[in-house]
């Protein structure tokens, strides 16, 4: 089989992925990403493990299977752990131990069998796609995060692996829609990362095998949409279950529940025998002891991650409109909170301005003026957060801004790439 033939674009997102062929004979305007549900072509990285007989959902019929109140153990935001000292460890599924190694290669492993089928053929060769930085300011970690990454595509049996940047595969999914050479600020904001790329494209360009010398500078920072979730799920629903507020001593409540559960990766850790405890004892040594009893329903109902999808679906909408309303009966029956655009301002600002921070950088690195940027690329669920756009685009107020496919840019730019690696 020609390599061309059997070599893919894989994009393990945070939260959704997307996997890509680049076949010949395809047409130039045709996109390259493969359906993986239902005719749709991204995968939600999700996974449900089925309590009843043992059956394990993934993507979109994971999320449904979860809050149709199956019995069961959801995951989400797999790839978060690449990097962190978690990755080592195992989690409890259905009263087994499962290494997270395992948990990501199972994921993986499905979202590249679903590829073959779609594609009626094996994939042996790709290239997988990464943040600019899996661990902020420590290559080593960065380094053994990639390897992780390796190791267990390997697993799903891939004998051939390249690594693109993930902003970079975004420039060249948009490098096919260009007539002429620009010069692109490419921002792709994720579920886990912000990543972001200063790229000279062009159609004559496009068909060189090395583009190292087209990129000027790539940076990011460990800042993606699972943060701005929990940011706003510390200010807008955790106080009101019980975060900040006074134990009887005078102390102020202990917060690790709270950021247990309005961190994706981490939300079951606020099940564990250890957590319960916890929350028992924070709630006989509370002021308010009513809003420990919500605290106390949400975990005893295991729906961290149907609050969390609550936040999210928030945010969601405070991208589009100025207000924004969650009902939170499954909490407390009739319990529901009203966000305005601004509360979620105020919630992510500090994120924000770092994401800022790190263009800023970027710009005064490469050397580039911002009025030399032809063009800022927006890619990545989390780029439609209007405060992040505000304050990018402020770094460049000439270029023209031009939003990708959010959630398919970088599978159809890893397709491509590997084409070109391995064709």
């Amino acid at each position: 089989m020609s390599a061309a033939l059997d070599a893919c674009g894989i994009d393990f997102g945070t939260s959704n992925s997307t996997a890509g062929w680049s076949r010949p004979g395809q047409g130039a305007g045709a996109s390259p990403l493969l359906p993986l549900e239902d005719g749709k072509l991204t995968l939600p990285s999700v996974i449900f493990f089925h309590a009843e007989d043992a059956h394990v959902s993934y993507g979109r019929a994971a999320l449904a299977d979860y809050l149709a109140g199956h019995e069961g153990r959801l995951m989400r935001s797999l790839k978060s752990l690449l990097g962190t000292s978690m990755i080592d460890e195992h989690t409890e599924v259905m009263g087994r131990a499962l290494p997270f190694r395992d948990l990501l290669a199972q994921f993986v492993g499905e979202l590249k069998r679903r590829a073959e089928r779609a594609a009626g053929r094996q994939f042996t060769r790709a290239v997988l796609g990464r943040p600019v930085f899996f661990v902020d300011d420590d290559a080593q970690a960065d380094q053994r995060a990639e390897r992780t990454l390796e190791e267990i595509a390997r697993k799903s049996g891939l004998k051939d692996i390249a690594f693109q940047y993930e902003p970079i595969a975004a420039a060249f999914a948009y490098e096919v829609q260009i007539a002429r050479e620009e010069l692109v600020l490419v921002v792709d904001i994720g579920g886990g990362t912000s990543d972001f790329t200063l790229i000279r494209l062009s159609p004559a360009r496009a068909r060189l095998a090395e583009r190292k010398d087209d990129i000027l500078a790539s940076s990011g920072v460990h800042i993606g949409g699972t943060d701005l979730d929990r940011a706003l799920n510390l200010v807008s629903v955790m106080p009101l279950l019980g975060l900040g507020s006074a134990l009887k001593s005078g102390l102020e409540m202990p917060s690790a529940p709270y950021f247990n559960l309005a961190t994706w990766h981490t939300i079951n850790m606020a099940y564990s025998k250890r957590a319960l405890s916890q929350i028992s004892d924070m709630h006989r040594q509370a002021c308010d002891r009513p809003k420990l009893e919500k605290l106390q329903n949400l975990v005893k109902d295991r729906a961290g991650h149907w609050l969390a999808l609550q936040v999210e679906g928030a945010k969601i909408a405070l991208s589009d409109a100025p207000s924004a309303t969650m009902e939170l009966g499954r909490i407390a029956q009739g319990d529901s909170v009203t966000l305005q655009r601004q509360d979620l301002n105020q919630a992510i600002d500090t994120l924000v301005t770092s994401v800022q921070q790190t263009v800023a950088r970027l710009l005064r690195d490469a050397c580039v003026a911002a009025a030399g940027i032809d063009t800022v690329f927006f890619t990545g669920g989390s780029s439609s957060v209007p405060l992040l756009r505000q304050r990018i685009l402020a770094l460049a107020p000439a270029a023209r801004c031009v939003e990708g496919d959010l959630f398919g840019s970088i599978g159809a730019g890893l397709a491509l790439d590997a084409r070109r690696k391995f064709g």
